[in-house]
């Protein structure tokens, strides 16, 4: 059994981890002033750098709002929030999201899917479709529905890959852990042979450089998914 090395949380970490939870709970409404870095940092038993790095953290992840000579403000992170935001939302509700999250999620990812399946029909060559298709097949060597949703998560990245946009590898990749998690989670429900099964139907498409019938099936399955789950 093989045991990994066990790292504290920074006291940055603790920091923004505590303002996410004020903020995600409502505890700190939007619109609301933050206190003086000064009086945080002595309220908190921080030091100044911690707060100024930690509130800056929370900026980029579309929680406050930072405006010099006036104040540090609770954003309405729903409105004008980004990726960053979303993860620690699902984070904070231990990896669970809405109906509607999970729906505007799988609407993307079909845009996104469709055309990646088009591009790769047009420009990978034969040998790097098969190669797809063995990455996919590594998912019948596992029992843990983690590993498969890494699988496929792995196989959607690499079909995002040959399709060579990098805008659209780089936002697939950002959505790693959100997409994992919602594989996840459809591999508790039903296990993994759906979801390798509907991989493989793709893959025939590719193949077969079928462009209508991929974003047809692409269209399909992520719509009886986005009802599942």
């Amino acid at each position: 059994m093989d045991f990994t090395r066990i790292v504290a949380p920074s006291m940055k970490d603790l920091f923004v981890q505590q303002l996410e939870e004020k903020i995600l709970s409502g505890e700190l409404k939007i619109g609301s002033k933050l206190p003086p870095e000064r009086e945080l940092s002595e309220k908190m038993k921080v030091s100044r750098a911690v707060v100024n790095n930690g509130l800056n953290e929370l900026k980029q992840k579309g929680f406050l709002e930072i405006h010099p000579r006036q104040g540090t403000f609770i954003a309405d992170y729903s409105k004008n929030g980004n990726l960053q935001t979303l993860i620690a939302l699902l984070e904070y509700r231990g990896n669970r999201l809405e109906h509607s999250e999970i729906r505007a999620i799988i609407e993307v990812r079909t845009a996104l899917e469709q055309l990646s399946a088009e591009l790769v029909i047009e420009y990978a060559s034969d040998s790097e479709i098969y190669d797809l298709e063995q990455t996919a097949k590594t998912m019948v060597h596992t029992d843990s529905n983690r590993e498969a949703s890494e699988i496929a998560f792995k196989y959607h990245h690499q079909l995002a890959y040959l399709s060579q946009n990098t805008v659209l590898t780089l936002i697939y990749s950002s959505f790693q852990d959100i997409v994992t998690s919602l594989w996840e989670r459809y591999c508790d429900l039903y296990g993994s042979a759906p979801l390798l099964a509907n991989i493989m139907k793709l893959q025939g498409y590719l193949k077969r450089r079928d462009k209508d019938g991929a974003c047809a099936w692409i269209r399909q399955y992520l719509g009886v998914a986005m009802e599942c789950l």
